[in-house]
């Protein structure tokens, strides 16, 4: 009873923290989540429905943060994490949903997206006070504790088979959330909807004053300045880029993205790839993917998925899929 007292105090002080504005007709909910900052834009007239939504909104993602953050002690993945190399989990069916997710998007990225390579995100800390360069030994040792073909299920249960292995959701948790508050968004009756969650996009029907949703696109040269912009209806956009997350050892630097099968960050020379897609979801793990493997690689992966288009950014030269140059607005 104490877990669940704490919970929802907690929840209760979130939803304290959020704000909301409305101008000209939209509405504005604005609160913190998933280490970054969390919009939705949408219109109605209906204060009541507004409440309705909002409520419901907040309360999905701060479940889902509570449940599946590798960050919170007291969550699902922290508790599979502490049984590694020791015994079976107990889990529900949701979180049987979930790892069933991970297999499939493990799967389609042919292994660049491993719900298990969290380890080696930590490894890599470039938010440390003082990064520092691991060596061969410590690549190789924490290498050997990633591989999802290694979780090991049965039907209610999941385990870890060695100690050190971990799970993290991070490589497709906020995608999903922006995803599921545009549902909801749906399901309270909202045909007018933004939701981005640190750029991470999806969008329902038109604003009202526009025929399409204008998204910027962030120079990675310049960061805090826009290349340019897109429009999108009922459609999704989410970007991947090293540019502003990593550190610099020796005048090198090293970027956040780790490519799970080296044991060490992205090195292909791309800074940003921004991939359009039906779901934020489908988004974010293709641009994640593209960036790993680069230009020629990443065009074709995002190119062998129907209705999606990207651009991709080696240094300063731009690489687009057929289809990307009908959402540029001029």
């Amino acid at each position: 009873m104490a877990i669940v007292q704490t919970h929802t105090i907690r929840q209760r002080r979130e939803q304290e923290t959020a704000t909301r504005a409305s101008v000209e007709g939209m509405r504005r909910l604005s609160f913190r989540a998933m280490g970054t900052r969390c919009f939705v834009q949408y219109a109605t007239p209906d204060a009541g429905q507004a409440r309705q939504f909002e409520a419901t909104a907040l309360h999905w993602v701060q479940r889902f943060e509570r449940r599946y953050s590798r960050f919170r002690d007291d969550s699902e993945i922290s508790r599979i994490n502490r049984a590694a190399g020791k015994e079976w989990v107990e889990v529900d069916e949701e979180m049987e949903h979930y790892l069933d997710l991970c297999g499939n998007i493990h799967f389609m990225t042919q292994g660049i997206i491993d719900p298990t390579a969290g380890s080696l995100t930590k490894l890599w800390n470039y938010q440390a006070e003082k990064p520092r360069l691991p060596d061969e030994d410590e690549i190789a040792a924490t290498l050997a504790l990633v591989g999802w073909k290694r979780v090991e299920r049965r039907s209610g249960a999941v385990r870890l088979p060695e100690a050190g292995m971990a799970l993290d959701f991070g490589g497709w948790g906020k995608e999903l959330a922006v995803d599921m508050v545009a549902r909801i968004a749906g399901e309270h009756g909202l045909t007018q909807v933004m939701v981005d969650f640190g750029h991470d996009i999806r969008t329902l029907g038109t604003p009202l004053d526009r025929p399409a949703w204008h998204i910027g696109l962030e120079d990675p040269e310049a960061p805090g300045t826009l290349a340019g912009s897109i429009a999108l209806i009922d459609q999704a956009v989410a970007s991947s880029g090293d540019y502003l997350r990593g550190f610099t050892h020796q005048g090198r630097r090293y970027g956040h993205i780790v490519d799970p099968r080296t044991g060490r960050p992205v090195s292909n020379g791309c800074r940003q790839v921004t991939v359009i897609a039906g779901s934020c979801l489908q988004a974010g793990i293709l641009s994640t993917t593209a960036f790993v493997l680069g230009a020629d690689e990443g065009l074709d992966f995002i190119q062998n998925t129907m209705g999606a288009e990207g651009l991709i950014v080696i240094n300063d030269v731009q690489h687009q899929t057929r289809g990307f140059f009908q959402y540029v607005v001029s």
